[in-house]
This record gives C-alpha cells, structure tokens and sequence, in this order.
C-alpha cells in the first residue's frame, strides 16, 4: 500500500477485510486499485473494497478481472494519488499480466511487479511460455539499478535456497542470505528489493551467466540457447525442495 497520510493506493487486494482494518486505523481512504493479474489472492478483495470506499479499479486489458475495471496495457498510464504508474506487459506467469512502473516515489524509482518477479527468484508460467517470462524479466531487468521490487509474495528465503544451489559461488548471493536470514529473525520483511540487487542474486535475471549456464546444464544438458536455458533452469526450479 501507497499513502499519503490521507489517501491510499492498494495493489492486488486478495482479502479486503486486512486491508479496510489499516484503512481505518490509519484514517485512510482508499482511491484506487492496481491489480496485476487475475488470480484469485489477487483479486479476492477487489470487489468489496470497491463497494466499501469507491475506489477506481485498474487491471490488465487481457485478463478477467472484476468489474468494474479500468483496461490497462503497454505504454498505458495510471495516475492516483498524483502518482503516474506506467504499464508495461509482463507475460509469463499469466498471459496478460502487467507490471506498474513509477520514476519517482518518495524520490525513488518502484515497479508493482506481481507474480512476475521475486526477490531470488520469479513467478511460475501457469498461462504463458518460457520465452514471455524471460523477455518479461528482462523489461523489468532494464529498469534503473535503484528501482524498488514491490513482489507481492514474501517468498524470498525460498528463493535463495535454490538460487545458492544454482550460483554457489555468487558472494552478493552469500551476503545476501545473510542479511535475508537476520531480517526474517526478527519478523522483518525483505522486501522491497532493487532491480540492482536483483540483476547480482537472482538466476532467472541470471540465466545467461556462464555459472549459471553451467549448473543449469548438470540438471538438462540438452538444453541449448537462452530460451531452453531459462526453461530449464524454472522446471529444475518447480521440482526443487
């Protein structure tokens, strides 16, 4: 959630009641909705907070999100709270998810990234290919280095444990766990990230690294070319405990 002291922009509601309990303890009111895609713990509470404080609802053009709801695709723009959100479409993890990109918040640049991104890691393909998610990671790679990473899943140690399997050796990867494992001690969150810090830990922003190549070839070494490669390396990723 974005606040001003007044007024509150919320993103991919998927319970309305925790959200209306920090409206009212905070004394905010709720102008508007982004929604990322159309899963269900993200889109769960749209309705209700609607109806309880008339929000406007924004949400991608290509999927089913609750009505009503402003259609949003590439290069379209949002604008709340005097905030201007830019949409870039973000396939992968659904066909028609969509990320919202502002320059300046709080003087620094933000990206709402969904299920497109996590810190450590990124979103399984339910709906898209492993070429869309890949060319989505990179639109989101190519963001400024001190872009905050607003994921909408604390998935971050998970992450890791896979991402230090795959670059063993990546000493940002070692400091970084270090810094996750104490934050979560003390029931801090990770997040927000940077696109910075992700293009260091992170192996699906990674993928064509040559360490990265080559743990992703012990686990399918068919695999030949970016595409295949970052395939691969999300199907080791499905099946990793």
């Amino acid at each position: 959630m974005l606040d001003d002291g007044h007024k509150a922009i919320i993103v991919d509601p998927g319970d309305a009641g925790p959200v209306l309990q920090v409206l009212a303890r905070l004394g905010l009111q709720l102008r508007a909705i982004l929604v990322t895609h159309h899963h269900a713990d993200h889109t769960g509470g749209v309705a209700a907070l609607r109806e309880a404080t008339g929000a406007r609802v924004f949400g991608p053009a290509l999927e089913n999100i609750p009505q009503p709801c402003s259609p949003l695709k590439h290069g379209d723009t949002a604008e709340a709270l005097g905030l201007r959100f830019r949409v870039l479409d973000v396939p992968g993890h659904t066909s028609g998810h969509i990320a919202y990109y502002s320059e300046r918040v709080n003087s620094q640049p933000l990206v709402f990234c969904g299920d497109t991104l996590f810190s450590a890691g990124c979103g399984r393909l339910f709906e898209g290919t492993p070429a869309e998610m890949l060319a989505s990671l990179d639109t989101l790679s190519a963001l400024p280095d001190d872009t905050l990473v607003c994921a909408t899943h604390e998935y971050t140690q998970g992450n890791i444990r896979f991402a230090r399997v795959v670059d063993p050796l990546n000493e940002e990867l070692i400091a970084y766990e270090k810094w996750c494992t104490d934050r979560r001690a003390r029931n801090l969150p990770t997040l927000p990230s940077s696109i910075g810090l992700e293009r260091q830990i992170n192996p699906f922003l990674r993928s064509r690294e040559p360490a990265v190549i080559a743990s992703t070839l012990s686990f399918e070494p068919a695999a030949q070319g970016d595409v295949a490669v970052f395939a691969a390396l999300r199907a080791w990723k499905n099946q990793f405990k």
